[in-house]
This record gives structure tokens, C-alpha cells and sequence, in this order.
């Protein structure tokens, strides 16, 4: 089994908090989660999380003019110049101190930092390989409180920088004669953003108390003129211009009329008016304006407030086009694509990113995430789906191709402690604290079945037979097993026996056989034919947290309390092996933990188990920032990942940070901004925003569930990031198969053109390239497929089908691939059921990519049927009309429109009013 998984997609959160970005094409939205940053393609419907993770949480992301670059600035002052184009990370930076916001120039050349009271203007990373790319230009003084928004003129002549202390600074990009720097004052509040007007000077500045003021500029773009350079800058550049005029001879003794004398009309300096002032509707004395947009080319202005209503004005007249609300939380961050037609609103109170498009009225797109930390996950039978389940009552399905939640089920009223799939794909059974067990439909989206105990508890997991017929649950308070039929929703049994709360179930793959696993530090085999007896009752030797069987059904994994893994026999209740993980942990020190991380790791376990798809090894995970694949047979580590590397997190670090330390005490136990929360007072003294007990929340980082794929080609974690995606990266791999010195790729295709098709399949399958064995097989003509495949040995086999598998995610030949798929499972189906538990990876993977294409083209089907069904019904009701009128009109209509009738079929039916509505429906 290889093991070159790297991390390929984040899904379960699509916003946390810093600035949203659309990519100048304006079709994609880069969304800030975390300490990485995910694009949304709105056109492909698909969300892509970049392989790139920095120090601290995401503050601010700026993006280049042409949308190659992007600048990546966390919360500790680290930045990254990401190459959006490779997808990789070309520079690293520090600017030394927080930094509120970043912005490119218009013309790509600078760009500007706002960094506590000050602006830095660096010269902007060209294409040429430097040394240094990011260099500090120059230093803007102004403002005497933090700045907070960034906006340049068209030209980039100009900028203007906001700030809390209610006044908002106009710099020269350059070193202009008429203008310095200008401040504006005019608000009583923090200023939220400032504009400036396509091609021109006149500014708009919005405040957080909802008040808007217009600026005019009694000077033009173009009439910026450039100061004289003075002392030995205009000696140098005056001996320039003396030698290209004794080259020349014909230019005049200038600096380019830079250093001439100005006119009295010219020595006046840059003034601002105010036009008008403009005051938001409030609805309460909290609702601040949190955010702005302005899309220039249009006069579009968004505004965001911390109920989460937004406003869209016409300005400078300031008409009201909508006011909407999308939720009751603040909205942290609005922007507008080019074309003006989109808007983005991220909401970091609920993790929700929407893309809304004003002109219809309507929603591009519209993602939330788990409010809470996600608890436990399942993929479908197929690979094709994940779902997801929350401390916050809600079960989320993902796609797992788009990386996209399509439907979110929200009955349950308290947190999801487990979820999973039946054999069918179509039915999602979970378990939640509130006490009820229930049953969802992915045909028709609702909640089909509610099964419930005779007495309230509280359910910690669920589980589902092969056959998914029969439903368990164990209680969390009572210590039983409550066993229900899916098919009557009647309450069965209830297993009794366990004296502590039950960790985990889960069912024999082959067998009606349940295995529950218990704080009692035993682990109980229950026969579901046989009288619900138990059949073995497994004694470990410390309390049980998680039970797994190989898919197979012939061993059984239990993680315990004191960081083992034990495997056992279920037939002979004999246990096999062991592993010791306390040392794989290696789990981090939290910032007010008194102990070290070496002794805080003793009281550490792994939580969550998981088998690969072809039961060699075993995934396992905790309360730790790595998950680790150990070796069954052999008991040994192969490989550890590291699933984090953000510092935002709790228990990251192994050592305590001495900086945070003083003569009285840790630093954090002190709340920075103990005043007041996202510019709003906090009432109560101690409120956390996360459990409601302190102002400062710092979540820990965990692993609470992990799967892996039917596939075998990825493996999904649930962290306090969210849900996590490892896929096997297979492009840069050299992995051949029996390889000799034979076998070369121009062998192979000297055996194409002999037309010996077997002998080149078979040498690029021992190559194992992808191109090779792709060539090789289209080379084939369809006719000789059946012959083909009916010769290549069986061992080559399961390597066609992986790659057919492959192929069907990103070929357009479906028919011949199709052709090829049939054609090897019907010359070799009946030899390949004795290896079917090694083959039926590949064979889910192949199953999941042909059920992908089989939705894609059913849906244009149905939708091409419905519409000719559609067509013919509008043309037969015009038959009827016809012949039911008198005979003259139906020559003149025939002389004058038989011939464009096909042309104006549709247009015709949808306009019969009564007779049209008729046929819709």
C-alpha cells in the first residue's frame, strides 16, 4: 500500500475571519479558514483549499491587478507571496508588528501595508527572480490611532488610509509639488472604509456609527505635479539632461519641465469640500457598520452592520437599491467582483461565506459550516459523499469532488455524537444527546424515521448492520444498547451487561455480530441471531474510547484509555498484537497548563480508529496534532502526520513560551481587549465567546473522527480546523511494477506501431507511467478490445481497472473506457472473486467515478426529455386550434408563419396563457 497522501482539501469550514477577494476575472472568491485560504470556483461549482498553511490564523489577503500574486498576512505579522498560478509559496516575510490590511497598486508596481498608525508602501514583486522581493519604499505617518482600510486612485498616483481615529489621510504615491498628505475629518466615529471616485480624486469615507460623507477634489488626477528633485539628485539628473542636449542639439535646458518655475495658478495645493453627509438607518443603538464595498464602475456601494443586514446605494445621489438580512450576526467582510454583478459576505460568527447576485435577486452561493467542532464523520459505500456531524445539532453532507455541502439536516436539538451510512449509500443514521436516533433520506432530503428509548438518554454512538435493517445506539448515562428495525421503526431489544458508558459500536462486516466497546474496560461481542446473546465478553486493560473491525470482519482494533491499540481475534477471543502510541502523540503544551508536554501526554489517548481500505493498516487519532498509520502485522509506525502548524491553536507548542511570562504571571491570563468585543462592551465580566465563561477563547486542537475512503485513495479527519481531506499525490511518484531493463518507453511504443498491443499494455503497466498506460490503451481499436482484455494475465488486471477508475475523473473517451470496463470484468470476473476483499477498492473507486457520470448525464437527459415532451405537446394543442378554425384563416396563417412555425414553438406555447400553464403543469 503506498503512502504518499498529502493534504488535497479542507471541507466543514468556508470562512473564519479576514478580508474576502474575488479573482479578476471576478468567477472565483478567495475565502480566509483558518491558517489557510480556500478558492471557490462559482463558474465549475468546486472549492479548492491551497497546499499552504501559515504560522497564526489568516488576518488579510491582498491580490495582485493581474491575479497571479496573492500577499497571505497572518495574525503574528508573517507573510506569504503565494504564486496563485503554481500554487506554491515563492517568498516569506515578516513586517514586524500586526497588520490590518494589504493592497496592490491598480498598476501592479506597490503595494501598501497598514501596520498599527503607519502605512508602508513596498515596491511590488516583479517576474524577474530577486533576492529581496518585498522592498520598503516608503514610511506614511498621519493617523494617531490604528489604521483600517486601504484605496487607491485609478492612476495610482494616489491612496487614502483610514482609521479609528476618525479621520481618514490622502498620500501622494509619489512626490507631489500640490499634495503631501491630506486628512479629513467630518465623523464621530471609527472610519470602516474610504473610496475614491473612478478616475478622479472626490472620495467617499464611511464611518462605523452609519454615516457617509462625500468629498470632493478641487484638482483633477492629471493635475498632480511632480516636486523638483533637490541637492544632488537635480545636479545628476541637470548633467543628464546637459549631455543628451550635446547629443541631441535640439532639446531646451530643462528637467523635463519639471524644475521650471510654476505659474501662480499652479503653486495652490490640494483642497477637499464636503458635498453632503449621509446617515445609514439604524435599528438599535448596537447596530454598527461593520463592512464596505465600492465597485467604481457602476457607483455601487454595499454596506455591512453587525445585525447582519446589508444595504446597496447608488451613489454620490445615495438612492437605496436592497436592504437585506442574511442572518443576526456581524458581517466581517464584503467585496464586489469586476463586473459588478456579484457581491461576497463573510460572516465569522457563523462560519457563513455567501455570494449573492443583485440584479436577480438571488444566491450564487451559500456555505456554512458546523458553528461547533465537528464530532464524526462517514464516507458513502462509493467514496462519492462524506458526512459530517456537529456539536451544534446539524448533519452536513459534503460532495466530495466540488468540496460543497448540498443539504443540511437540522432536526436534531442537541449535539451529533454519530453518524454513518447504510450499505445502500441512500440512508444516514445518527445519534445525538437530545436522546432520539434518526433516520435521513437522500432521495427526498427529509428525516424518514425517529427511533427513542423508553426512557430519556442521552446516545454516544450509532451503528448499522450490512443488510441495514438493524439500528444500535449506545447510551451514554444508562450503560445499554438499544437495538431498532429500520424497516418498522420498532424498538427491538436493549442490551444490558456494560457497567460504564458505552465509547463505540460497531458492526462484524460479514456477520450479524456487534461489538461494543465501554469505560468498564471490556469490550462485548453481541449476536444479533442468536437471541441477542452475548457470545464473548473481551477484558482490557484500561477503559475502552473506540472499537473498529478490519473489513474483512476477521480482527478486531480497541483503542483504550492508556494510549494502546489492541487487536484481537473475535472468533477465539484471543488478542493478537498490540501498540503502544503515548510516544506518537506527542501532544503539545496548552498555554495555562502547569505540567509539561511530556507529562501532559500520559493522560492522552487515541480516540478514533480506522482501518485502510485493504485492512493492512490501521489510522489512528486523538487528542494530538498527528494522526499516525501503524503496520498491523508488523506493529510498527509507517508514517505521521501532522495535521496542523497553526499557533492560534491550543496545546501546539511543546515548550512554554517564555516571552508570555513575567514576574506576575502568564501573559494569557490576560485579556488584551478585556474592554470590549468586536467594538461592542461586554456586560458581564468573563464572558467567553466560546464556552461563555471568559472573553478570550483559544480552541485546542484535536482529531475527533477519522475515515478512510472506500477507494483506498484518501482519508478524511475531523479536527477543530474542520474536515480535513489526505488524498495520495501520484504525480510526482515513480512506483513501477516488476520492472527490467527491457522494458523502455520507446520499446513500448515500437510495440504500438507492430501493432503487438498485449506486450505494450503489459510493459507500461510495469513502467507505471500514466501517459505510457494511456497511449497504450487508446491505441487499441475498439474491435479488439474483447480479444485484448481477455488476454492479459489476472495480476495486470486489478491494475487496468485502477487506472480506468482514474481515468473516468478527467477523460472524455467515457464510451471506450466503458467498453474496457465491461469487457476485463467479463473475461475475468468469475477468477477475480477470490481476491475480492484486495480488489474491492479498486472496484469502489471504478464504481464511484461511473456513478459520478451516470448522475451528470441522467440529469441532461431527463431535462432533454422533458423539453421535447414539452415541445411536442405545445405543437399538437397548435394543431388542435388550427384545424378547430375556419378553413380561410388557416391559408392565410399558412401563407404568412407555417414555414418559422418550428422557430416559434416555445415562444408560441408560453404565451397561450391558460393553455400554456396547462401543459406545465
Amino acid at each position: 500500500m503506498k503512502f504518499a497522501y498529502r493534504f488535497s482539501n479542507l471541507l466543514g469550514t468556508v470562512y473564519r475571519r479576514g478580508n474576502l477577494n474575488f479573482t479578476c476575472d471576478g468567477n472565483s472568491v478567495i475565502s480566509p479558514v483558518g491558517n489557510r485560504v480556500t478558492v471557490f470556483d462559482l463558474k465549475n461549482n468546486k472549492s479548492n483549499t491551497l497546499p499552504l498553511a501559515t504560522r497564526y490564523n489568516v488576518k488579510c489577503v491582498g491580490l495582485s491587478p493581474d491575479g497571479r500574486l496573492a500577499i497571505i498576512v497572518d495574525e503574528g505579522g508573517n507573510a506569504l507571496l503565494v504564486s496563485l498560478v503554481g500554487r506554491s509559496v515563492l517568498h516569506h516575510f515578516h513586517f514586524k508588528g500586526s497588520v490590518h490590511s494589504v493592497s496592490f497598486s491598480p498598476d501592479g508596481r506597490k503595494f501598501v501595508v497598514t501596520k498599527g498608525n503607519i502605512a508602508q508602501m513596498y515596491h511590488a514583486p516583479g517576474r524577474k527572480r530577486e533576492f529581496n522581493a518585498f522592498v520598503l519604499d516608503k514610511t506614511y505617518f498621519g493617523p494617531y490611532d490604528e489604521t483600517t482600510h486601504i484605496d487607491w486612485t485609478d492612476d495610482s498616483k494616489c491612496f487614502a488610509v483610514g482609521s479609528k481615529d476618525m479621520s481618514t489621510w490622502v498620500f501622494g504615491a509619489e512626490r507631489w509639488d500640490n499634495l503631501i498628505y491630506y486628512a479629513l475629518g467630518g465623523h464621530k466615529d471609527a472610519i470602516v472604509a474610504c473610496f475614491f471616485e473612478s478616475n478622479s480624486l472626490d472620495l467617499y469615507t464611511v464611518s462605523q456609527d452609519g454615516a457617509l460623507c462625500v468629498w470632493q477634489c478641487d484638482t483633477p488626477p492629471e493635475g498632480l505635479r511632480l516636486k523638483a528633485p533637490t541637492g544632488w539628485k537635480a545636479d545628476l539628473l541637470r548633467r543628464e539632461e546637459e549631455e543628451e542636449e550635446e547629443e541631441e542639439g535640439e532639446q531646451e535646458t530643462t528637467i523635463r519641465g519639471k524644475a521650471a518655475p510654476a505659474s501662480e495658478e499652479q503653486k495652490g495645493k490640494v483642497k477637499y469640500s464636503r458635498l453632503a453627509k449621509y446617515f445609514f438607518n439604524k435599528e438599535g443603538d448596537f447596530n454598527n457598520l461593520t463592512a464596505a464595498a465600492y465597485h467604481k464602475k457602476i457607483h455601487l456601494l454595499v454596506t455591512g452592520f453587525a445585525s447582519g443586514i446589508f444595504h446597496l446605494h447608488e451613489l454620490p445621489e445615495f438612492n437605496l437599491i436592497h436592504s437585506l438580512s442574511i442572518s443576526d450576526q456581524r458581517i466581517e467582510s464584503i467585496t464586489i467582483n469586476s463586473s459588478g454583478d456579484w457581491i461576497a459576505l463573510g460572516c465569522s460568527g457563523l462560519g457563513q461565506l455567501l455570494v449573492w447576485e443583485w440584479q436577480s435577486e438571488s444566491y450564487v452561493l451559500k456555505q456554512q459550516g458546523h458553528f461547533n467542532s465537528m464530532v464524526s464523520l462517514a464516507y458513502s459505500p462509493d467514496g462519492q459523499y462524506i458526512v459530517t456531524g456537529g456539536d451544534d445539532g446539524k448533519v452536513k453532507v459534503w460532495n466530495t469532488l466540488s468540496g460543497f455541502c448540498f443539504i443540511t439536516f437540522t432536526e436534531h436539538s442537541s449535539g451529533v455524537t454519530g453518524v454513518t451510512f447504510t450499505a445502500t449509500g441512500y440512508v444516514i443514521v445518527t445519534s445525538s444527546m437530545d436522546g432520539t436516533v434518526r433516520a435521513f433520506d437522500l432521495h427526498r432530503y427529509r428525516n424518514f424515521r425517529t427511533f427513542t428509548s423508553p426512557r430519556p438518554t442521552q446516545f454516544s454512538c450509532v451503528a448499522v448492520d450490512s443488510s441495514g435493517e438493524i439500528v444500535s445506539a449506545g447510551a451514554q448515562d444508562s450503560f445499554e444498547i438499544f437495538i431498532w428495525s429500520m424497516q418498522t421503526g420498532r424498538l427491538l431489544e436493549v442490551l444490558s451487561g456494560h457497567e460504564g458508558p458505552i465509547s463505540g459500536l460497531c458492526f462484524n462486516p460479514t456477520r450479524s455480530v456487534l461489538a461494543s466497546a465501554s469505560w468498564d474496560r471490556t469490550v462485548r461481542l453481541w449476536d444479533m441471531v442468536d437471541s441477542w446473546k452475548t457470545t464473548e465478553t473481551l477484558t482490557l486493560t484500561s477503559d475502552a474510547l473506540a472499537v473498529t473491525y478490519r473489513p474483512d470482519g476477521a480482527e478486531l482494533a480497541v483503542a483504550t484509555l492508556n494510549s494502546q491499540i489492541t487487536f484481537w481475534d473475535p472468533e477465539n477471543a484471543v488478542q493478537t498484537g498490540s501498540i503502544e502510541g503515548r510516544h506518537d502523540l506527542k501532544t503539545g503544551r496548552k498555554e495555562l497548563d502547569k505540567i509539561t508536554a511530556k507529562h501532559s501526554a500520559k493522560g492522552k489517548a487515541f480516540t478514533t480508529l480506522c482501518y485502510s481500505a485493504d485492512g493492512q493498516s490501521i489510522l489512528a487519532g486523538g487528542m494530538s496534532k498527528f494522526v499516525c498509520i501503524y503496520h498491523v502485522k508488523e506493529q510498527i509506525l509507517r508514517k505521521k502526520f501532522e495535521i496542523s502548524c497553526n499557533l492560534s491553536l491550543d496545546a501546539m507548542e511543546e515548550f512554554l513560551n517564555r516571552r508570555k511570562m513575567t514576574e506576575f504571571g502568564n501573559l494569557a491570563l490576560i485579556d488584551q481587549d478585556a474592554g470590549e468585543e468586536n467594538g461592542v462592551a461586554i456586560p458581564l465580566p468573563g464572558v467567553k465567546k466560546g464556552d461563555m465563561s471568559s472573553r478570550h477563547f483559544k480552541p485546542e486542537i484535536r482529531v475527533t473522527s477519522l475515515r478512510f475512503s472506500p477507494t483506498g485513495r484518501c482519508w478524511a479527519a475531523t479536527t477543530t480546523e474542520g474536515l480535513l481531506i489526505y488524498s495520495l499525490d501520484t504525480q510526482m511518484l515513480f512506483d513501477p511494477f516488476e520492472l527490467d531493463t527491457s522494458v523502455t518507453p520507446g520499446r513500448i511504443r515500437a510495440a504500438l506501431r507492430q501493432r503487438d498491443f498485449t506486450r505494450a499494455i503489459l510493459m507500461a503497466l510495469r513502467l507505471n507511467e500514466r501517459k505510457l498506460v494511456q497511449e497504450a490503451l487508446e491505441s487499441v481499436p475498439w474491435a479488439e478490445i474483447d480479444v485484448i482484455s481477455a488476454s492479459l494475465p489476472e495480476l495486470y488486471v486489478e491494475k487496468v481497472l485502477e487506472f480506468l477508475a482514474s481515468s473516468f475523473e478527467v477523460s472524455r473517451h467515457l464510451e471506450f473506457y466503458l467498453i474496457w470496463t465491461q469487457k476485463l470484468l467479463m473475461a475475468h470476473g468469475q477468477k477475480l472473486k477470490s481476491r475480492a476483499g484486495k480488489l474491492l477498492p479498486a472496484i469502489q473507486f471504478l464504481q464511484k467515478s461511473i456513478q459520478r457520470h451516470l448522475d451528470d448525464v441522467s440529469k441532461l437527459c431527463d431535462w432533454n426529455r422533458y423539453n421535447i415532451q414539452y415541445a411536442l405537446a405545445v405543437s399538437q394543442q397548435r394543431g388542435v386550434k388550427r384545424s378547430s378554425e375556419p378553413p380561410g384563416s388557416e391559408e392565410e396563417e399558412a401563407d404568412g408563419s407555417d414555414g418559422d412555425d418550428s422557430l416559434h414553438l416555445l415562444g408560441g406555447g408560453l404565451g397561450e396563457g391558460d393553455d400554456g400553464e396547462g401543459l406545465l403543469v
